[in-house]
């Protein structure tokens, strides 16, 4: 008898035992809606929350007037677009494009969204335009990318692209080049940017860009050229620098950087270009910047340097520009200053150390390009 009354004290149980539903996307007790959500499909459910991968997307699409087959697509350059015109979100149904260049079109508007559905593109170019609006952060899914520019270089016309830079950025370690130049992002520079170690080119000048320069950039060690200059930056030049020792061509001008000049910028030997003008930078010049053999251009101007001016200069043969005016340099100009390249002291704009308190007698060279100095504190 005890044993029939613990059966049916089981099956009690197990009847009382709620069944398991799942929703359909697998969710116990879930509430998804599945449908297509890809708002270019031709079945769009604009109420779906999980995409049952039911898209039924067009064979063809209309960009500006023309017809284009979404199979045979994979390459779009074009030019001369109507005046005002803006990018179509039915742009995302060109899924097999690898290559896109909308630049030198005068394009208003944002960028879609939907742009995030090209996930073959390797090349993405819509710079001299003149966009507005968030950079979307589905270009972080276009994960294949190469190349991905925003910037205006001609000048003709300017993307006008507000909002912080994507950490979804950070995405695309495949990027070689990325340029954000000259439009009007505001926020941070993500520390995520430091994950794109294929990186070439990073060109970030003429924005509105704020806080320090993120130290993980100096994880970008294939970097030829990095501009991050014109912009509000603050803090210190990171020693993490000092890593990229592929460096080309460097500018910080005209940000509010503060602190010295980080001594192992003179690993930087590949380095043709150093401009760090206009911030406000103190401390000596750091003598290893005579390791910099390549540099043909250097500029040092308008920041809050003391000290003297380093014999180690002398090293810089290749050196066609030099400019260390405006600072609060003292002491004695080194004689051996004159052994530099002679275009230095035949074109009289290549060459400026005005407004600092260096002390006469100058070397005969550079007489004429000594200009005002405070010499107050001299002997």
């Amino acid at each position: 008898m005890r044993k029939y009354l613990l059966l049916i004290m089981l099956f009690a149980f197990w009847s009382c035992e709620e069944e398991v539903v799942e929703d359909c996307a697998g969710i116990e007790d879930g509430e998804s809606i599945c449908g297509c959500t890809n708002s270019l499909a031709l079945n769009y459910d604009s109420t779906a929350t999980f995409d049952d991968g039911s898209c039924e997307l067009p064979t063809e699409v209309t960009l500006w007037g023309v017809n284009y087959s979404v199979d045979d697509t994979d390459s779009l350059t074009l030019r001369d677009i109507d005046s005002a015109s803006t990018i179509p979100p039915e742009i995302g149904n060109l899924i097999n494009l690898v290559h896109l260049d909308l630049s030198n079109n005068a394009l208003t508007g944002s960028i879609p969204v939907e742009i995030g559905y090209l996930t073959n593109l390797i090349y993405l170019e819509l710079g001299d335009n003149e966009l507005t609006g968030e950079i979307p952060a589905e270009i972080g899914n276009l994960i294949n990318l190469n190349y991905f520019g925003l910037g205006s270089f001609a000048g003709f016309y300017i993307n006008k692209c507000t909002g912080s830079i994507p950490p979804e950025l950070g995405n695309l370690t495949n990027l070689t080049h990325l340029y954000l130049t000259q439009n009007q992002l505001t926020g941070e520079i993500p520390s995520e940017l430091g994950n794109l170690t294929n990186l070439i080119h990073l060109h970030l000048y003429k924005n509105q860009l704020t806080g320090s320069i993120p130290s993980e950039l100096g994880n970008l060690t294939n970097l030829t050229r990095l501009f991050l200059g014109n912009n509000q930056l603050t803090g210190s030049i990171p020693s993490e620098i000092g890593n990229l020792t592929n460096l080309e061509w460097l500018s910080l001008r005209s940000c509010q950087l503060t602190g010295s000049i980080p001594e192992n910028i003179g690993d930087l030997t590949n380095l043709q270009w150093l401009d760090l003008y206009d911030n406000q930078l103190t401390g000596s010049i750091p003598s290893e910047i005579g390791n910099l053999t390549n540099l043909t251009t250097l500029y040092l101007n308008d920041n809050q340097l003391t000290g003297e001016i380093p014999s180690e200069l002398v090293n810089l043969t290749n050196l066609s520009k030099l400019y260390l005016n405006d600072n609060q340099l003292i002491g004695h100009i080194p004689e051996s200053i004159c052994d530099l390249n002679d275009i230095l002291f035949i074109v009289t704009s290549n060459l400026d150390i005005s407004n600092n308190q260096l002390c006469p007698p100058y070397p005969t060279c550079i007489e004429q390009y000594v200009g005002e100095q405070d010499t107050s504190n001299c002997d």
